[in-house]
């Protein structure tokens, strides 16, 4: 696939590796069909238990399917095929809404990443998916020259060819899964089903792995900050943690602007008030240390929150890779000058407090 914008928030993979998928395609032409594999609609506790790992990130590159194409129910020639990424959260969803469906699932290789990911960086594309057509017999296996793919994956996708270098249409099923049956009394999607959504349980369910990313560097922060400023900043640290972690994404819609920056610049800013009127009537500081102490709980909150606030612009199609990258550039020098602006007012209240014990 061409380095061209996708659509998608993720970056493409290197050109190299579109090649090599190339490669292996005619390397592969007349390797024999692999075993057909069987799978059910049914998400077992190991299941439950694998995604609740994956929620946390742990392991996070260790949540995959075989690739390959697999057989649910009892399906015959003329039995849709639905394409999926091999990451075990968009296969179960898949294969768990098809319940009562006779059907083929074909998994691509998208190194364990999610189709809407996996499209911005290449691994769901059009050489894969050419290359497991072929690799896995499918012209053999069935008679119609049709396979469905989830919407997310239009970004990486070039259909027509697909059609020229397989044989096979493409045709793009609904955002959800769970829409599939429906779907598949018409083959056409409505404008509800091709609409994406940002709701409140899908951004909870991000929350988790977010924490599990941060919690190492905030309690190390926190620590500094207690030796630093005592334990009202540790504090501090700790809340502006949660603040980009779950209160950004809870309150997301409720938010103004449009950017995720200046969306966690509003928030973190919010969020500075309580404190900055606690500090502001603390009758300890001298009032020149009451207005750094206020300023510097303003620009480290903002600041951090701001910059946490933009890891969830790959959760969500609001925003383009183009947009994200608009908003590197234009808000994180911003944020590192406030971050490191007030760093240097916490270490000149650290000082002070210091040689006053002294």
């Amino acid at each position: 696939m061409d380095n061209k914008d996708t659509g998608s928030c993720c970056q493409p993979d290197s050109k190299a590796d579109t090649d090599q998928f190339i490669r292996m395609i005619d390397l592969n032409r007349n390797s024999h069909a692999p075993v057909i594999r069987e799978t059910t609609s049914t998400i077992s506790f190991r299941d439950r238990s694998d995604h609740f790992l994956a929620r946390l990130g742990v392991n996070r590159m260790g949540h995959i399917v075989e690739p390959g194409i697999y057989r649910l129910g009892n399906p015959d020639a003329d039995s849709p095929v639905f394409v999926s990424a091999n990451y075990t959260l968009s296969f179960d969803a898949l294969r768990s809404s098809l319940a009562g469906i006779d059907c083929y699932i074909l998994v691509i290789d998208t190194k364990g990443i999610n189709v809407w990911c996996a499209a911005g960086k290449g691994t769901f594309g059009t050489a894969e998916i050419v290359y497991r057509i072929r690799w896995s017999g499918l012209s053999d296996i069935i008679k119609h020259r049709n396979i469905i793919l989830p919407q997310l994956s239009a970004p990486g996708v070039s259909a027509h060819e697909v059609r020229r270098l397989s044989g096979f249409n493409v045709e793009y099923g609904p955002v959800r899964a769970r829409d599939l049956p429906e779907y598949l009394k018409t083959h056409t999607a409505t404008p509800e089903m091709r609409r994406v959504r940002f709701t409140f349980r899908e951004r909870l369910v991000l929350t988790p792995i977010e924490l599990t990313h941060i919690v190492l560097p905030t309690l190390i922060a926190a620590l500094i900050l207690y030796l630093l400023a005592g334990p009202f900043a540790a504090f501090i640290a700790i809340l502006i943690a949660f603040t980009g972690a779950v209160l950004f994404p809870v309150l997301y819609p409720f938010i103004p602007t449009q950017d995720f920056s200046t969306k966690g610049l509003i928030l973190g800013a919010i969020v500075t008030i309580p404190f900055a009127a606690t500090i502001a009537a603390g009758s300890e500081l001298l009032l020149w240390e009451r207005i750094v102490a206020v300023l510097t709980t303003f620009l480290l909150t903002a600041s951090v929150t701001a910059y946490l606030a933009l890891n969830f612009t790959g959760c969500t199609t609001h925003t383009s890779r183009t947009g994200v990258k608009k908003e590197i550039f234009r808000y994180v020098p911003l944020m590192a000058l406030m971050a490191v602006t007030g760093m240097l007012l916490l270490i000149i209240l650290g000082i002070t407090r210091l040689m006053e014990v002294i």
